[in-house]
């Protein structure tokens, strides 16, 4: 049966998740060394086997020979046997008729196997076998004369298990070793990590971001260092640009709430009063809803402006392969809609782009609202699009007294408004949108002087090819629109 969806792991599973790095790499050390001893241990044993057996081979093959000869000599019958001297090889002739002789006071051997008898017989030269008694003989078996002489020797493990009993102590040895070392060696190579730990926690208590961790190790341990002092850096960024933005903000918010609150106030108090009437005649009341009106619109573009700014990204929407010229136009569209006075001259050519069209939009549009605020009642703001190179050439001219040298530099900057603007509706936030969303775009805003003397701002953005097909304009459609 599987396993219900939602159980948990096994407890080994658990306890091994549950435990420390340090832990883990101790653990993997001293089983590493384990494994490592017993397998040493195996193929030493099995090669100390083979040789203590080849030994012990040779041997009674050489003690065969030498009894074969004196009983060629002497005769299987005849032949001198020692008296057995309590220890050491066992010896045994096979007569002919199949009976055995063996020295006075030797230990019984096994009986003559039937592959013996064969070599007795004159079956087979020789013949190497193992008993597998309690005691555990090596027997030789040898052609000689009419019979065969045999020798053996007790099967001694005392050599291989005092060779294991010495490599347990040295396993163990080794394990606790490799056990330190390996809990030596992730103490020391995981020191960084527990001081870049410590260095995180600290910032989470105490909200500072300004310490940066040291930069030390090597490899992956400084990558990840770096990782973390440049994520350090960009919060502290961001919270260095959110207290000025809310600093601007409560200083732009500031006038238009201090007027609207006065003009309110004055409403109120004379209405309570019940003079109105009397002492705002209909021209100045008038003048005064308009006033109220207007800083209800200046708060409400502002408070606009102010969220989109406030949102660290140009947009949620995906990018997509577009017509900038639509974009121009769809904006210079909203543009005259919003204010009807401006006068926008368009000359614009297909120019692909891939980005995201409201952020695009929303960057002309403040473009054209810059530039209508400056341009004179008889001159409208002209609006060009062209393919220049590998780039989208947008530029945005007025007929204005243009740009001061001393403010171009600050022209983009959060709610920078030059001495000359400071009379004029706005935030000084639009300009600074449209630089953000050119940046997000990979593009470049400047702005220099136009041939009419007023402002001219330029924007290139990186050009895309055009999808395939692609329906081509004919000449003379290029749009300019008025």
């Amino acid at each position: 049966m599987s396993r219900p969806a939602g159980r948990e792991p096994r407890r080994p599973t658990r306890w091994w998740r549950r435990r420390s790095l340090r832990t883990r790499l101790t653990v993997i050390a001293a089983t590493a060394i384990a494994v490592s001893v017993f397998v040493g241990f195996q193929v030493a044993s099995e090669l100390m086997d083979w040789e203590l057996r080849d030994t012990a081979e040779n041997q009674l093959r050489a003690d065969s020979r030498v009894l074969a000869t004196n009983a060629q000599r002497a005769g299987l019958t005849r032949v001198q046997l020692p008296p057995y001297p309590g220890s050491g090889r066992l010896v045994r002739v096979i007569l002919p008729d199949g009976a055995t002789r063996t020295p006075s006071g030797q230990p019984a051997l096994p009986p003559v196997s039937e592959q013996a008898e064969r070599v007795a017989q004159g079956a087979s030269a020789d013949l190497m076998e193992s008993n597998d008694s309690d005691e555990g003989y090596l027997v030789y078996t040898l052609r000689a004369g009419d019979g065969a002489v045999q020798v053996a020797q007790v099967a001694d493990d005392s050599p291989i298990n005092q060779f294991g009993f010495g490599m347990l102590l040295i396993g163990l040895l080794c394990v606790a070793g490799g056990a330190l070392v390996g809990r030596t060696v992730a103490r020391t190579g995981l020191a960084p990590i527990d001081r870049l730990t410590a260095a995180a926690v600290r910032v989470a208590h105490t909200r500072e971001l300004d310490a940066d961790i040291p930069d030390e190790g090597g490899g992956e341990i400084r990558r990840l260092i770096r990782s973390i002092n440049d994520m350090l850096a960009a919060l502290r960024d961001s919270r260095r640009a959110q207290r000025l933005l809310a600093e601007d903000a409560a200083h732009e918010l500031k006038t238009p709430l201090t007027s609207l609150r006065l003009n309110v106030e004055l409403l109120i108090r004379l209405d309570r009063r019940g003079t109105l009437d009397s002492a705002l005649p209909a021209e100045s009341r008038t003048r005064l809803l308009n006033d109220v009106g207007a800083q209800v619109a200046e708060l409400s573009t502002l408070a606009a402006e102010l969220t989109d700014l406030a949102r660290g990204d140009v947009s949620d929407e995906n990018t997509e392969l577009l017509d900038l010229a639509d974009v121009v136009v769809a904006a210079a569209t909203r543009a005259r809609s919003r204010v009807p006075d401006i006068e926008v001259a368009l000359d614009v050519t297909s120019v692909w782009v891939s980005g995201r069209p409201a952020a695009l939009q929303r960057a002309v549009l403040n473009l054209i609202d810059n530039a209508g605020k400056w341009s004179p009642a008889d001159q409208p703001v002209q609006v060009r699009l062209r393919a220049e190179g590998t780039s989208a050439v947008l530029e945005v001219d007025d007929a204005g007294p243009g740009i001061d040298a001393a403010d171009v530099p600050r022209v983009f900057d959060r709610f920078y408004r030059a001495a000359g603007a400071r009379a004029l509706p706005g935030s000084g936030l639009g300009l600074s949108i449209v630089q953000r969303v050119v940046d997000a775009h990979g593009g470049r805003v400047t702005v220099a002087r136009s041939e009419r003397s007023g402002a001219l701002l330029r924007v290139d953005l990186p050009a895309a090819a055009p999808p395939d097909p692609f329906p081509r304009l004919a000449p003379g459609e290029d749009t300019a629109a008025r």
